[in-house]
């Protein structure tokens, strides 16, 4: 029996881009703080071994402006480019028009960067919720062949835990197919536990999340999409004033992050999500 491979992804972006550090920091002008990205790229990219373990980089176009050498190095070394919106802006904060022009424009300028097609796509904070079901749409229109923007999971600011667990096509206009592949989760006791990354990874036991991928690839023969972010990788980087439960949140198992990812690709198979959809 072949075993399964599983999809890699990194979300491409600076600390201060995250969700919960901008609100936490409330006003704080990130123009102020210092880029760390291609420092944290630079770990991703050596703990993948340099182009033998092959993963998909979702990107923000606020990031690959800024850092176009970057992109094309990544690109360079055999992993696919994605799309991560342009500037961190919540799908659900954004009108149909206005989210066809984010996309639109960074999925331009990361195809000027790479000379190759950008087919994939995942929403800021996983924003694309039921209300948001016209985003597949344009996602469709605009090219993209595949999502990557649900977590079914149980959570305060995304998650939808009666979703698909594994990749599925939604079907628009009748014929049109755009595929979702949803991040990992095993089904445990009757809960979808979250096993596919992100600070789900930092904060549970690595016993438990090696058990449910395990399970997953074993026993259900299923693929999981597994996430993270290169600040994740860097624990030194600036720590704002901000609510306890907050630092909690985004600084939680740093210092850990990348002996665990070592682990992780050292136990399990990983490819791109265009290579495990096979499209």
């Amino acid at each position: 029996m072949n075993p399964i491979v599983n999809a890699l992804s990194v979300d491409v972006e600076e600390y201060y881009h995250a969700t919960i550090f901008r609100e936490a920091t409330g006003g704080l002008d990130w123009r102020l703080l210092p880029s760390r990205v291609e420092e944290s790229i630079h770990r991703v990219l050596a703990l993948l071994g340099n182009g033998e373990i092959r993963a998909t980089f979702f990107v923000l176009g606020e990031v690959a402006e800024a850092h176009p050498a970057m992109v094309q190095k990544i690109s360079a070394e055999g992993h696919e480019i994605a799309c991560h919106g342009d500037r961190h802006e919540l799908v659900s904060g954004q009108t149909p028009n206005e989210f066809r022009a984010d996309i639109r424009r960074v999925k331009g300028l990361l195809e000027d960067l790479t000379g190759e097609s950008v087919i994939g796509y995942r929403a800021p904070n996983f924003s694309i919720g039921r209300t948001q079901s016209w985003a597949y749409d344009v996602l469709l229109e605009e090219g993209f062949r595949y999502d990557s923007s649900l977590y079914p999971i149980h959570h305060d600011r995304y998650g939808d835990p009666s979703a698909p667990r594994f990749p599925y096509e939604i079907q628009r206009n009748g014929h049109e197919s755009l595929i979702e592949f949803p991040i990992g989760t095993a089904r445990l006791l009757g809960v979808n536990l979250p096993i596919g990354g992100g600070g789900y990874f930092r904060l549970l036991p690595w016993a438990l999340i090696r058990y449910g991928i395990q399970h997953v690839n074993a026993h259900e023969r299923q693929p999981i999409m597994f996430y993270f972010h290169p600040w994740e990788l860097d624990p030194d980087q600036p720590r704002s004033p901000m609510p306890w439960h907050h630092r909690f949140r985004h600084y939680v198992g740093l210092q850990r992050e990348e002996a665990k990812l070592s682990r992780l690709l050292g136990d399990f198979q990983f490819s791109t999500v265009r290579n495990v959809l096979g499209i």
